[in-house]
């Protein structure tokens, strides 16, 4: 940064004054020229430290996106091993409501709804 302002400044000597019409060296124009620089570089710098904030935030963004779609990536497998586990259960559910007397599966299919259901209340 340094030496962009020295590269400025010697650029600033070297044609100071010099105008298309000719020479003119007035203080004038020569102050009001360098506090131009000035407010020019301020506002570089300003503008510069905003384009760091920006460039963070979209890193920090990334990352956030990153880690939600592992997490959804997860919960999708999940979901699909939960999804094998009941579609095993309800074979089994139909495997023995086929072979058992009514009786016996009516005792079943209530013993089952009463365990659903203390379960649900116990977690609720």
């Amino acid at each position: 940064m340094n030496v962009r302002r020295d590269n400025r400044n010697n650029r600033v000597s070297l044609f100071d004054g010099i105008e298309e019409g000719g020479i003119r060296a007035s203080s004038l124009y020569s102050s009001s020229h360098e506090i131009d620089e000035h407010d020019n570089e301020q506002a570089m710098d300003g503008l510069q430290d905003r384009v760091n904030l920006l460039k963070r935030l979209s890193g920090d963004i990334h990352e956030e996106v990153d880690s939600h779609n592992r997490m959804l990536d997860n919960m999708g497998n999940d979901m699909d091993s939960s999804r094998g586990v009941l579609s095993g259960t309800m074979d089994k559910f139909k495997s023995v409501f086929e072979t058992k007397s009514s009786r016996r599966t009516f005792s079943l299919v209530a013993s089952f709804v009463v365990i659903f259901l203390i379960i649900y209340y116990l977690t609720k």
